[in-house]
């Protein structure tokens, strides 16, 4: 072992390497020499633990180490979230950054980034304007508020609300929807932190009305109903309608907040899914706050949307942790350009999201067709064939539900290992492995993307 070590070549060796000046030259100095140092460091780690991986031979030669210092390197220096081909079917998918924005959404982005903008400038008056301006008009007009706000996340929202509202008083909420969300955040503990007491009524499966009335006092500031968005109970179930609530709550002078988690501004059952609570019912049944998602059923960037009566959405923009939550430019630019498409009534084909969801189960079935076909004439002897299938909503929407789509199936001695060439691709490709075989669902690849799902699918197969 020793031997081996002392036999490594120097960083100063290394840099000697013909290569190394192509690097110095792309790269700079400095971190071409941290890259060449933690590959030495690798290099030793390996040889003490008696593997050489990945280099070929006892010791690693110096070509050896400068092709993996090269592409540790370019792993450093490529931008983050990098851009991936979602193949797999899932519409709204956490792992993969949610929704995907629509063309006028990134133009807009792209427009408030690239110089200086009216953010909180008020063009007609030629004064300090506010932030809000951007989306608040236009979310009020869509889902009929009487004021909106808008901060980084759901989470956020609620947090907030709670923080304005019920800081040292009560917060009643059904067992059943003390709800967990994504990265194991709790409702429960978004309450605690807002410094309101919990008081659970009900049961896991079954609450009902009487449970709230018996829970209301003087210490009550208001009731919370959390949408069940990312689970559904079956069964032996009962829970309150949200009408009901407010009629509890207006005896007592009670606000009810409504957290829906999602924010679908389209009526999901006309698309053969179950029907999603939507902001603009929610209004119109008395909420007096509403909170959802930007991000997943309304297509547009992360953002925590609130709405509701002005009486108690203005003393949330009022509170000092209303400017830590607050969203930035960017996120704005992307929100007010995604409302559009709702207020233009043009959501169906421009928003993603909402593209993918309504789109005919024929145009999937030619798609997949025309992908199978391909593949065969690029890769002789490939197995690809059109299996009927299902796709997923996700992204904590619409629990349980999917749509019908057409898979393309891909027969190989390894599924596990083409579908991680395809990751390795440049853009990488994630598609799902289905009873032995990889599957395409064209649902969820954009127009522009099939050409390099192809390609990278030829290549992959045939290595």
């Amino acid at each position: 072992m020793t031997e081996s070590l002392a036999r490594l070549p120097s960083v100063d060796k290394l840099l000697a390497h013909p290569e190394a000046e192509t690097l110095v030259a792309s790269f700079g100095h400095a971190l071409t020499v941290d890259a060449l140092r933690v590959v030495l460091d690798d290099a030793r780690a390996s040889i003490r633990a008696g593997s050489i991986v990945p280099f070929k031979g006892i010791v690693p030669e110096a070509d050896a180490l400068m092709a993996s210092a090269s592409a540790r390197l370019r792993e450093w220096v490529t931008p983050r979230p990098r851009p991936i081909i979602n193949a797999t079917g899932v519409i709204i998918h956490t792992n993969l950054g949610r929704a995907p924005l629509s063309d006028e959404a990134r133009a807009a982005m792209s427009a408030a980034s690239s110089g200086y903008s009216d953010l909180e400038y008020d063009l007609s008056g030629g004064e300090r304007g506010h932030r809000m301006a951007a989306v608040e008009d236009i979310l009020c007009r869509i889902t009929g508020a009487e004021s909106a706000l808008v901060v980084n996340n759901n989470a956020g929202a609620v947090l907030l609300a709670l923080i304005a509202h019920c800081a040292g008083r009560e917060v009643i909420i059904s067992r059943g929807q003390l709800v967990e969300i994504g990265g194991g955040f709790r409702i429960p503990e978004v309450l605690a932190q807002s410094g309101a007491k919990l008081v659970e009524v009900g049961t896991t499966n079954r609450t009902h009305r009487r449970d709230y009335e018996a829970a209301l006092n003087e210490h009550t500031a208001a009731i919370l109903r959390a949408h069940s968005s990312n689970f559904r109970v079956v069964g032996f179930t009962a829970e309150v309608s949200l009408a009901e609530l407010v009629e509890v709550g207006l005896a007592r002078g009670v606000p009810v907040m409504d957290d829906l988690g999602s924010g679908a501004l389209l009526d999901t059952s006309a698309y053969g899914l179950a029907h999603e609570p939507m902001p603009q019912e929610s209004l119109a049944g008395g909420a007096a706050l509403v909170c959802f998602s930007g991000d997943k059923l309304l297509g547009g960037p992360q953002a925590g949307v609130v709405i509701g009566q002005k009486k108690y959405v203005e003393p949330l923009k009022r509170h000092p942790l209303a400017r830590a939550l607050r969203a930035d430019k960017l996120c704005l630019a992307a929100l007010s350009a995604t409302l559009t498409h709702y207020l233009k009534r043009e959501a169906e084909l421009k928003v993603p999201v909402w593209r993918m969801i309504s789109m005919p189960l024929e145009e999937i079935a030619r798609r997949a067709k025309s992908w199978a076909r391909t593949l065969r004439v690029r890769q002789a002897g490939i197995k690809a064939e059109v299996v009927a299938g299902r796709s997923t909503v996700g992204g904590g929407s619409l629990p349980g539900e999917t749509l019908p789509t057409w898979l393309v199936a891909i027969a190989c001695d390894s599924p596990d290992a083409l579908a991680a060439r395809l990751r390795r691709n440049d853009p990488p490709i994630i598609a799902r492995i289905e009873e032995g075989r990889l599957v395409l669902d064209p649902r969820t690849v954009q127009a522009g993307e099939v050409k390099l799902l192809l390609d990278a699918v030829t290549a992959a197969v045939g290595e």
